[in-house]
């Protein structure tokens, strides 16, 4: 962990994107076509936080970034890929993603779809190799397949289609729920997997994870308020114009605020049994509330 509190946040995080993506473009090199270059541009340009998340986790239990890389690879092929097909026009229609034409705006709605499904299929090829025993990469791609599945990321991003043509808004409650598989699933198994890797118990950094994915979603929704297009990289606004149900719409902005910063508080109480080694991952929570995109 020296290295990591030398780097610092900004170049930690910066350093576990260039691994993860790496991974990435190493198995897409030599592959030609509109899909191999469509995969190639869905996962370039974002934060790699969940990537980012694999790597400095695994470091806790003394694993290199060497060895978590190939997973921090999948976590971020799966997420690209999840993002190509909500932004499709039939799921959220979406015209930019990342500061730049969403995928199926730059090629066409069939190599969206194509680059999602390989995105996904690439996933599970890069988390089986990822540096660890046979046990513990079984281990990483069944959770990984419930945490982008029905019970996790999938069923969630199905209750939020469905409650668009709801006629009662979700509560409180149900949102929660839903965002926990939408978008936390996948934060939760990226702060988990150092732990499944080195074949300890997850249960400290899977609150971490709960937490922190929690927290994410929240701003997402603050952001969509209060960001602009230019900074976000993608449209905002759209949840008010759909009349959807958020946590801003529900607590309203300043106390939605507070709730994403209580839970970075509690993502960070989770950590204190690591110590001064989990100070990167300390900030990486902080910056989820900071963030301006």
């Amino acid at each position: 962990m020296e290295q990591v509190a030398v780097l610092g946040f900004d170049a930690a995080r910066a350093q576990a994107a260039d691994l993860a993506i790496g991974q990435v473009l190493d198995r897409l090199r030599g592959q030609t076509g509109a899909v191999a270059e469509a995969m190639r541009y869905a996962v370039e340009g974002g934060k790699a936080l969940r990537g980012f998340l694999v790597i400095e986790t695994a470091r806790l239990y003394g694993i290199d970034p060497a060895r978590s890389a190939p997973a921090a690879g999948a976590i971020e092929a799966l997420h690209a890929y999840s993002l190509v097909h909500d932004d499709l026009p039939c799921m959220d229609d979406d015209d930019m993603r990342r500061g730049k034409p969403t995928v199926h705006r730059k090629w066409d709605e069939t190599t969206a779809v194509l680059a999602g499904d390989a995105l996904q299929a690439l996933a599970f090829d890069l988390c089986a190799n990822a540096g660890c025993s046979a046990e513990a990469r079984l281990e990483l791609v069944q959770g990984l397949s419930v945490a982008a599945g029905l019970r996790g990321m999938v069923g969630g991003q199905a209750l939020d289609i469905a409650a668009e043509s709801a006629d009662t808004p979700l509560t409180l409650d149900e949102i929660t729920q839903l965002q926990a598989g939408k978008t936390g699933a996948l934060i939760t198994w990226s702060a988990t997997a150092g732990a499944v890797m080195a074949a300890e118990k997850p249960d400290r950094l899977k609150l971490f994870g709960d937490n922190l994915g929690l927290a994410f979603q929240i701003w997402d929704d603050v952001l969509d308020v209060e960001g602009c297009a230019d900074t976000v990289g993608k449209a905002v606004g759209k949840d008010e114009q759909r009349g959807k149900a958020t946590f801003v719409s529900l607590l309203g902005l300043d106390a939605a605020k507070a709730r994403a910063a209580q839970l970075i508080d509690e993502a960070c109480d989770a950590m204190a049994p690591y110590g001064a080694e989990a100070e990167c991952l300390r900030q990486a929570a902080c910056f989820v509330i900071s963030r301006r995109n």
